[in-house]
């Protein structure tokens, strides 16, 4: 169980690394081809990530809350849950995170927040109908653990460097059909032109490749988290079949969400729009927001 969460954390810090490196290629890319000079867009590029990261930062989870319908509930409405959220607070050495409900028969989960101080969990009706107390206890643990890990900070980090990268990508794409950007091979001829223009066409073809890449870089983080909040989670409890078990039950839910978005999908326990007998294409797993399910309950069964 350890070394799969030290292998997480390695692969999430290089995933990490990976989207400061993107973002890095796009602002020298649109600086090559617009402003005769790399470092003017990756300062645009900067820019815009900072102010996006900062209206995530403090406003995210507000926005998150209010796109999923949660409302919070009181100890009085749901003693088990706000029980079980309390217990696993104080082994995780955290303070107790909000608690709320969402109308949906749909059996998910979610943590938001910037950290442990101002986090929230949510889970749906249906989650609450469908799971024992093990099972519920393993499903919060996993929360827990994104609140732990701050994984909705990296998420925003991730989610912000890769968005402003793709934001600047598709403006500039746009102005470049407009009549904008930089000729090619008008600043040299010879070996130097050859140079240039080889410059130029790589640039060129990263702008356009940007909103896929940039969305493969963001899908993998969310996954990779997914894999190392189920080890933690299980950790926590000390019980890996409580949340194994969780999952078999939510793998087999015939119900879609119907409160789940784009923006959303990668917050929650598990794959929002997926329901029972859906097969896992290999194009599927590449762009989709979770790992396969089957693969997380094999990996806690092995733990």
């Amino acid at each position: 169980m350890y070394e799969e969460i030290a292998s997480n954390k390695r692969k999430s810090v290089l995933l990490v690394v990976g989207a400061f490196f993107f973002l890095g290629l796009i602002g020298f890319a649109v600086g090559y081809l617009f402003f005769n000079g790399g470092a003017w867009g990756l300062v645009i590029a900067l820019a815009i990530a900072g102010g996006m990261s900062f209206s995530s930062y403090f406003y995210g989870d507000r926005m998150v809350l209010a796109a999923t319908g949660a409302r919070s509930v009181t100890p009085d409405e749901e003693p088990r849950l706000h029980n079980i959220v309390e217990g696993l607070a104080i082994a995780a050495g955290l303070p107790k995170p909000a608690v709320y409900v969402v109308n949906e028969q749909a059996p998910n989960a979610f943590a938001t927040g910037r950290d442990p101080e101002h986090a929230s969990i949510a889970v749906t009706q249906g989650l609450l109908q469908i799971m024992d107390r093990v099972e519920l206890e393993g499903v919060i643990g996993h929360e827990m653990s994104h609140v732990k890990d701050r994984d909705i900070l990296l998420g925003t980090i991730v989610a912000t460097l890769v968005g402003a990268a793709v934001l600047l990508s598709e403006f500039f794409m746009r102005s470049w059909f407009w009549g904008g950007g930089r000729k090619s091979g008008n600043d040299g001829d010879g070996g130097g032109g050859a140079i240039q223009l080889a410059i130029f066409a790589l640039g060129f073809a990263l702008l356009i490749l940007a909103p896929l890449a940039g969305q493969i870089i963001k899908l993998s983080v969310s996954r990779n988290r997914e894999y190392l909040a189920d080890a933690e989670g299980a950790l926590l409890t000390r019980y890996p079949p409580g949340l194994a078990s969780a999952l078999k039950k939510i793998a087999g839910a015939p119900t879609a969400m119907r409160s789940a978005n784009n923006a959303t999908a990668h917050l929650w326990l598990s794959q929002p729009s997926r329901v029972e007998g859906d097969g896992t294409s290999t194009m599927e797993r590449l762009f989709s927001t979770h790992p396969p399910i089957q693969e997380r309950i094999r990996r806690l069964q092995d733990m």
